[in-house]
């Protein structure tokens, strides 16, 4: 059994690595280092493909907590079952759970490992 969970596993991690350069493109080195920071700073994640984008879980039949995708810009996001840090002194109701960015540069990739760690605790 122990066998079927690690191929299924690796299964996944061959889909997210596979879909990267597919769906970045020339983004392709950004939204691996992306994926690298992500699993980084949560080790315990799982990577699998989430409505076509990578998305990264506890485990195989939990619920997604972060993904990355490209559109226009490079997003990095994290689902509603994320654990969501509430601004209790902010003058407003909205609750931050999407990035757009370019690039990655030192500063970025500190603040996305920080907020993986922040939304897996």
């Amino acid at each position: 059994m122990a066998t079927k969970k690690a191929d299924k596993d690796a299964d996944n991690l061959a889909a997210v690595l596979e879909k990267i350069p597919q769906m970045f493109g020339e983004y392709a080195e950004i939204g691996l280092r992306m994926h690298n920071i992500i699993i980084e700073a949560a080790p315990k994640l799982k990577p699998r493909l989430w409505y076509g984008m990578p998305g990264y879980a506890r485990g195989r039949s939990t619920p997604v907590l972060v993904f990355i995708r490209k559109d226009d810009y490079l997003t990095f996001g994290l689902t509603e079952k994320a654990n969501l840090p509430i601004d209790e002194d902010a003058p407003h109701k909205l609750i931050a759970n999407a990035w757009f960015l370019t690039e990655l540069d030192a500063a970025t990739e500190a603040r996305i490992a920080e907020i993986v760690r922040v939304a897996t605790s």
